[in-house]
């Protein structure tokens, strides 16, 4: 049963005061995640003595929760304000951060203790996922513009996330760094507080069985959707899931904590620009241009792969960011415009959980794997799965030619 409040309908011009505070809310935590994942926890693991594989498994810990639960936290977030769920999400990775902090402060923590404090973190970061989502149609007319606008100042986070990382971790040291990290999310927190959502509150009697089961109706009844994600599982295990682990690990090695920083923000720098373009560009089928734009990526990964100099690696990063930001915002404003809100916040949880599950498998076998044949092979492997997979991508017919909202 609705009950009669007033539904908040979105502004027509961008900046309100509501886009506004969730806009410096996201930039703030994004800022932290960005110099913490991947940056000073692949420096953290590497001088704890835990190598290479030890990154990998850090890494898929945290991820792997957030795949796995995600789907829960669209339930929660469809049952109650979006809001809401993100503002707890956010108070419970500022304690399990700065329990981070604290861990490497008293001395070298263990591997296990580390995995367990970011799978903790993945599982908040699967409460507020959804959210993200569901609150960006609700706060902005023009949604397309809204996303790219989020997506230049998560770009702008990442390019001064790796560098403060690199220049604190030069200054100071990696609790410091973890220390601010944690802080971001109790910005983020009082940002969101403010932020006044105001929808048609439905009282949900069904079990949580019942909106699973719904969630995944509706997620299964778009073949585009679907597809994609069945795409995006086999990117994760064999693209994204190895550069992620190998790629800050080899340049860390080669050259350096502060080069991994200031090539890393370069990443950051090229999404701003896809970001600045997917603003401006509408095209008629955005799938069919952001399956284009993420092919780019491979020159990141093969300049990785090749050992090259750290300006040819930067100018890699530099496109991988521009390429997989415009390829983000085609992606997102798709599913954000073609999906009801009162279940959008349930199939962005299993899109989500479809896009990430397989990256924790990507994540440990590369570590693995490179011990074997060699880190350079692995990324070779992965620099021709990802025009595998933008092709792919483009020979679905629903995908290529989802048209523009």
């Amino acid at each position: 049963m609705v009950q009669p409040i007033e539904a908040h309908q979105p502004l027509d011009r961008l900046w309100s005061r509501d886009f506004t505070l969730f806009f410096a809310g996201r930039t703030v935590s994004v800022f932290g995640d960005q110099m913490l994942l991947p940056t000073t926890i692949t420096v953290a693991v590497l001088q704890a003595g835990y190598g290479v594989t030890g990154v990998g498994y850090a890494l898929a810990a945290y991820t792997a929760p957030l795949a796995i639960f995600v789907i829960f936290g669209g339930v929660i977030v469809d049952r109650f304000t979006p809001v809401r769920v993100m503002v707890a999400a956010d108070v419970a990775r500022l304690i399990i951060h700065s329990a981070l902090a604290v861990a490497f402060a008293v001395g070298r923590p263990t591997l296990w203790l580390i995995l367990m404090i970011l799978a903790l973190s993945g599982c908040a970061a699967a409460a507020f996922q959804p959210g993200f989502g569901s609150v960006i149609p609700r706060i902005a007319r023009d949604v397309q513009k809204a996303n790219a606008a989020i997506r230049v100042t998560e770009s702008l986070a990442t390019v001064a996330g790796p560098a403060a990382a690199g220049l604190l971790l030069v200054l100071a040291s990696i609790p410091v760094v973890m220390a601010i990290d944690a802080a971001t999310f109790g910005v983020s927190a009082v940002c969101l507080l403010a932020v006044r959502l105001r929808t048609p509150r439905v009282q949900r009697r069904t079990s949580l069985r019942r909106d699973l089961v719904q969630g995944w109706q509706e997620f299964r009844a778009r073949t585009w959707l679907w597809s994609v994600i069945v795409v995006f599982m086999l990117f994760q295990v064999t693209v994204n899931g190895p550069f992620l682990t190998l790629g800050p690990s080899l340049i860390t090695i080669e050259h350096g904590e502060k080069a991994l920083g200031l090539i890393m923000s370069m990443f950051g720098v090229g999404a701003v620009l896809g970001g600045l373009v997917a603003a401006r560009l509408k095209p008629r089928y955005p799938l069919r241009a952001g399956a284009v734009g993420l092919a780019v990526g491979t020159l990141a990964i093969l300049v990785v792969a090749m050992q090259l100099s750290p300006p040819l690696l930067a100018g890699g990063y530099l496109l991988d960011g521009a390429g997989s930001a415009f390829w983000l915002v085609m992606f997102h404003t798709s599913v954000q415009t073609k999906i009801p809100s009162d279940i959008l916040g349930r199939v962005h949880a299993y899109d989500v959980a479809g896009s990430v599950i397989m990256r924790p498998i990507g994540q440990v076998a590369a570590g693995l794997v490179a011990l074997s044949l060699g880190a350079a092979q692995v990324l070779y492997f992965s620099a021709a799965m990802l025009m595998v997979t933008a092709c792919l991508l483009l020979a679905i017919p629903v995908v290529r030619n989802l048209p523009r909202d």
